[in-house]
């Protein structure tokens, strides 16, 4: 039986449907407040998922604020992960790695899929899903997933919004800024297809309400979007984003809150 199956219902459902919503709080961001107001933004906008740092105190907050909307917490500390999975968080993410690289931090498919490994080890049961790192190959990236696949990954994320450079403005501007992660999506969704790996693929990073559409055409079973609705200061102007990208999904907004 696969691990995805102990994911709760409607998400799952949403995976299957390939029109999964997960709005990130940030790796990096522990402010409490701005967490509340992003959960609680992903509540009343429709999201099926929130995804918060690795942290036992933010995954309680996230799941009050959101009115129980399930939480991933994002790490490439694998030890970090038990005590926010005991705190309720429903699966675990190693990556994504953009808060590392103006760090001039890089993520090698070596290390990667030995933070995968020791993931699995601790958390033998828990849905765990992988960033590729946008800075390799493609080629290298497509080899990367089914590896991860391999060594016990439930799902495969890309990235890849901060390598962009969009020049233009308007909707072209949003269409160049998502397309390394348009691209990693694609390769990797055939990539796992020709290997029979029968693993979902979130699309994030870059993405907003003119690109998701394009982040499912390209083989996604969902997206992950974060500065698009974390970078706002106000809850409102928030829920309309996530609910703009729920509708741009193609499902109807149902608000938990």
């Amino acid at each position: 039986m696969s691990r995805l199956s102990l994911l709760p219902a409607e998400l799952r459902r949403s995976l299957e449907q390939r029109s999964a919503l997960k709005v990130i709080a940030g790796l990096m961001n522990f402010d409490q407040a701005n967490v509340a107001m992003v959960a609680a933004a992903a509540g009343r906008g429709g999201a099926d998922l929130i995804d918060v740092a690795c942290d036992a105190a933010l995954v309680k907050l996230a799941i009050e604020s959101s009115a129980g909307v399930p939480v991933c917490v994002s790490a490439v500390d694998p030890e970090l992960f038990p005590a926010a999975v005991a705190a309720g968080a429903a699966m675990v993410e190693i990556g994504n790695y953009d808060a590392f690289y103006p760090q001039g931090r890089l993520f090698d498919a070596a290390e990667v899929l030995a933070i995968t490994r020791r993931t699995r080890e601790l958390l033998p049961d828990v849905v765990m899903s992988v960033t590729v790192p946008h800075v390799l190959p493609l080629d290298q990236q497509e080899q990367l997933a089914v590896d991860l696949v391999a060594a016990g990954a439930d799902l495969i994320q890309t990235e890849g919004g901060t390598s962009a450079k969009p020049f233009s403005a308007g909707s072209l501007g949003l269409i160049e800024k998502a397309a390394p992660t348009l691209a990693a999506s694609h390769s990797i969704s055939a990539a796992l297809q020709q290997a029979e790996c029968a693993v979902p693929v979130l699309c994030a990073s870059g993405l907003s309400a003119v690109t998701v559409p394009m982040a499912i055409a390209s083989g996604a079973a969902g997206v992950g979007v974060g500065s698009a609705v974390n970078r706002l200061n106000d809850e409102l102007a928030m829920t309309a984003v996530v609910r703009g990208l729920r509708e741009a999904l193609g499902r109807p907004v149902i608000s938990r809150v």
